[in-house]
């Protein structure tokens, strides 16, 4: 069986969840925990290394995965990278959405700007090193 853990702070969308599934083969997908998840979701910005404070999700995620799952690693830059490393030292394999973006911008009668944002999934990718 194999399992895409996500580290994130979204609700995947049909199509993710589709690509997950037939493309990469996922036959559970996990979602973090609620402490962890409030973990990875508010790292703080005041702290001089993350690498102690990510200790508990590290752990876990080493606990309940197996070489060759998936983990879909999207947030915090420094986190991000400490994660990945992790992925690939212990057989994991971090993947990462990418996405199209479609701005739309209007001027109202106020003189404020409105920004319009749409985001379309169009697939996963590897983080290669």
């Amino acid at each position: 069986m194999r399992q895409v853990f996500l580290f994130f702070s979204h609700q995947l969308t049909l199509p993710q969840i589709e690509e997950l599934k037939n493309k990469f083969k996922v036959d559970k997908i996990v979602y973090l925990p609620k402490e962890l998840q409030h973990i990875w979701s508010n790292i703080p910005p005041e702290l001089p290394s993350i690498k102690g404070h990510l200790q508990e999700m590290l752990m876990w995620l080493r606990q309940n995965s197996n070489p060759e799952d998936l983990v879909l690693v999207q947030g915090d830059f420094g986190a991000v990278y400490i994660l990945v490393n992790f992925c690939k030292k212990f057989g994991l394999i971090p993947i990462y959405a990418t996405t199209e973006r479609q701005v739309s911008e209007e001027i109202l009668d106020d003189g404020t700007i409105q920004v319009n944002r749409k985001f379309s999934h169009v697939r996963f990718r590897e983080f290669e090193m």
